[in-house]
């Protein structure tokens, strides 16, 4: 009644999808034919969520919808005014909503830590796949225990762990969890890092520093897994301090196509990055948006401390997107921000992958400078982090192809050709 109504089509769960095609399968052919002009005609026929209840607030997330089924596997359906009378028909949306696929990949095993079992959680919704049993706990010294409570042998088994604060709690976590699966018998272990922690100790910048970088490679190497698969890593050369092979996911079309929504026109928009060092991350995602390229030069006098020397381009009367792989204390995006209000930007816009939000980052991103802040879910943002100018993206459908890819032995970074 609603739909015929002309509002939005919305289904909850897919016990409601599956009732409703045995209702249209008792229906004549003139009646099948009425219902699908109604949908066809509705006005405004919006995107299914489809998206599991989460702890953070459901109108600040937004999933990077992924149309295509990578090898048949299920993925969200997108359902439009278009391509709902297909759906209809060919019974497509039955399969596509499948929950239950263990039976067709027994070999394919999804495990979470409790660094962001939400995002764990999304992923293996969207993958049509059930996460895997398991038992995690401290003893009273802070010993971590874990157990698998299914069989693992001769699986592909992906564990998905960030190592995110508490970082040292977390990594030790995952190391627990690749070990458990090793002496289970697991065939290939993968470590899903959506967010790496300790990637920028990857050089040596005064004397007798450490490469953490590198350690936290050998470790996890050491452990037992086969593959890691982590999300925007700090730079580049972070994947060759692992002796096993590395899928790095790009989240940067996740931000970008959002960014495309808005409708900004190129001749008013202008990609800034925050320091030198993240101008190649800038320069590809201002080819991605056809617009120039701007540089804010700074001084680090201190850690989480930066000193904002000058601009590189020109700003004055443009929208300006700030791009880096995380904000931490936000002291260089805000520095940033700051210089290019006094160049006479417009509108500015902070974009990162990784929402560390340390002290007193939330107070500095939400005194104004900013238009929106946009993030993406590979840190689990919490309730009293979120304010006004914030939008978590989600990543799950991103990180769900790839581990299909993966699984299925076919090709990562065609992914974001």
């Amino acid at each position: 009644e609603e739909t015929r109504a002309g509002h939005s089509a919305f289904f909850s769960s897919s016990d409601f999808v599956m009732a409703s095609f045995t209702l249209l399968s008792s229906f004549s052919s003139t009646q099948k034919n009425t219902l699908i002009s109604s949908f066809s005609s509705s006005s405004s026929l919006y995107r299914t969520s489809l998206a599991l209840k989460r702890t953070r607030p459901p109108n600040s997330v937004i999933n990077c919808e992924i149309n295509e089924p990578v090898n048949e596997k299920p993925t969200v359906p997108i359902i439009n005014d278009v391509i709902l009378p297909t759906f209809l028909q060919a019974k497509c949306l039955e399969n596509a909503v499948n929950r239950d696929n263990t039976k067709l990949n027994p070999k394919l095993k999804l495990f979470s830590g409790t660094a962001n079992p939400s995002l764990s959680e999304e992923i293996a919704w969207n993958m049509g796949h059930e996460l895997g049993k398991i038992t995690i706990k401290r003893f009273a010294d802070g010993e971590i225990y874990i157990q698998l409570q299914e069989s693992v042998r001769g699986c592909d088994v992906f564990l998905i762990q960030p190592t995110c604060p508490p970082a040292n709690e977390n990594l030790m976590e995952l190391l627990v969890m690749i070990d458990a699966c090793r002496r289970a018998s697991a065939k290939n272990i993968t470590a899903v890092i959506p967010y790496f922690g300790y990637a920028r100790a990857d050089r040596k910048t005064q004397n007798r520093q450490s490469i953490a970088a590198k350690l936290v490679g050998n470790v996890i190497t050491e452990a037992g897994a086969d593959r890691v698969i982590a999300c925007d890593l700090h730079s580049g050369q972070s994947m060759g301090y692992f002796d096993i092979p590395v899928d790095h996911v790009q989240c940067q079309p996740v931000i970008t196509d959002y960014l495309a929504s808005k409708k900004i026109s190129s001749n008013d928009l202008v990609v800034v990055s925050p320091d030198v060092g993240g101008v190649a991350r800038a320069r590809a995602f201002a080819k991605k948006l056809d617009a120039p390229l701007a540089i804010v030069d700074k001084r680090r006098q201190e850690h989480n401390l930066a000193e904002v020397m000058n601009l590189i381009g020109d700003v004055k009367g443009k929208v300006a997107v700030m791009v880096d792989d995380m904000i931490d204390t936000a002291g260089t995006i805000c520095k940033g921000a700051e210089l290019l209000h006094e160049e006479g930007a417009r509108e500015i816009y902070a974009c990162c992958t990784h929402g560390v939000f340390s002290p007193p980052a939330i107070e500095m991103l939400s005194s104004g400078l900013f238009e929106e802040v946009i993030t993406t879910n590979t840190i689990p943002v919490m309730d009293r982090h979120y304010f006004p100018q914030l939008t978590v993206l989600s990543v799950a459908n991103l990180l769900g192809e790839t581990i299909w890819r993966v699984h299925g032995d076919r090709s990562v970074s065609s992914i974001f050709q």
